[in-house]
């Protein structure tokens, strides 16, 4: 896998660097990978990360970590600001950043210090002001707490393709036999080799799957009644009722955390 610059700045002698990006509607940079950690914030708009491993979506001020190394998609929805925080390898593993994408949420004081990070200068002084903030961002990073905003990819190719239908299709009325027969497999050894494969039933993949689905829809503005229909609802109330057992509040209440 080859890497990828999304910013020639991932070159320079600092251990951590902090960008900032502008990015259109529907934006995508394919498969790829960083010589650095990269933990992308959300300051405006959703992204969508994927990986041969699982999709991860990145709610507004929120934020992706993806190791380095690892390769990955992402896809903007709606007008994306994203500012990144590229890590050294050797400082992310000292600071306890994990070797797996994660979904973290970010406090002020976090959201604060990457503002900040930008308008340093690009070699700043790591003995200085700029390198204690720097020092104390990446502290900040590392205690954030993680958020369910995952859904895993079997390893079987066969059931990540069936997936993949669901991520460009989801819905949660998508039955149990018809994932088997788009897998070529029958029921029972489907749901057998899904658990298997990703640690969850189907039933609860699905309702994942659509949930991140959900919250890159409402990133983008859309109704809840349009969302929940579109994702196969009986009505809003249900939808609402599922996304508040997941997350604990109901959908227009979280984009606005």
């Amino acid at each position: 896998m080859r890497h990828t610059l999304l910013d020639p700045y991932e070159d320079l002698p600092r251990a951590v660097v902090v960008t900032a990006n502008e990015h259109a509607p529907g934006s995508t940079f394919p498969m790829h990978s960083h010589r650095r950690g990269q933990f992308a914030y959300a300051s405006r708009g959703t992204i969508s990360v994927t990986t041969p491993m699982g999709r991860w979506l990145v709610p507004p001020r929120r934020a992706c970590w993806v190791p380095a190394g690892v390769a990955h998609d992402m896809t903007m929805g709606g007008p994306v600001t994203m500012l990144n925080v590229f890590l050294a390898s050797d400082d992310a593993r000292a600071a306890g950043m994990p070797g797996r994408c994660e979904v973290y949420g970010v406090s002020p004081l976090l959201r604060q210090l990457i503002e900040d990070a930008i308008d340093l200068p690009a070699l700043y002084d790591v003995d200085g002001r700029a390198g204690k903030l720097m020092a104390l961002l990446v502290a900040e990073i590392a205690s954030m707490p993680r958020l369910p905003l995952h859904a895993p990819l079997p390893l079987d190719p066969r059931l990540a393709r069936a997936c993949h239908g669901v991520f460009a299709s989801p819905s949660i009325a998508v039955r149990i036999d018809d994932m088997a027969a788009r897998a070529g497999m029958s029921r029972r050894a489907f749901t057998r080799a899904f658990r298997e494969d990703t640690g969850m039933s189907f039933a609860a993949w699905r309702q994942q799957a659509c949930l991140l689905a959900a919250m890159a829809r409402l990133g983008e503005g859309q109704s809840v009644t349009r969302i929940a229909f579109d994702l196969g609802y009986g009505s809003a109330s249900a939808f609402t009722a599922a996304f508040r057992h997941a997350l604990g509040v109901a959908p227009s209440q979280y984009m606005d955390m």
